[in-house]
């Protein structure tokens, strides 16, 4: 009967002051876990953007350097007949 006793009474507070505490505890954590979720699906929202945004500024990028590359093989191509043409 003894170890009975002491199962029931882990806690020296009453259970009317221990309930709300620890209910506060249970709203306070589940508080703070939502509010940490939806930092992280703004922070995943925010990375995916800034990918999207560097592969359209990449995907720019490679094609106006194909564009340059285009353009100078003409010129030279241009000088080469020219050149010729004036000798």
């Amino acid at each position: 009967m003894a170890a009975t006793q002491t199962e029931e009474r882990l806690y020296k507070s009453p259970v009317r002051k221990l309930l709300p505490f620890f209910q506060n505890s249970r709203d306070r954590w589940k508080a703070k876990h939502q509010e940490l979720k939806r930092q992280l699906k703004k922070e995943q929202n925010q990375v995916r953007a800034v990918e999207k945004s560097r592969d359209a500024w990449r995907d720019k990028a490679g094609a106006a350097s194909r564009r340059v590359q285009e353009l100078e093989r003409e010129l030279a191509e241009i000088k080469k007949c020219s050149g010729s043409a004036v000798h």
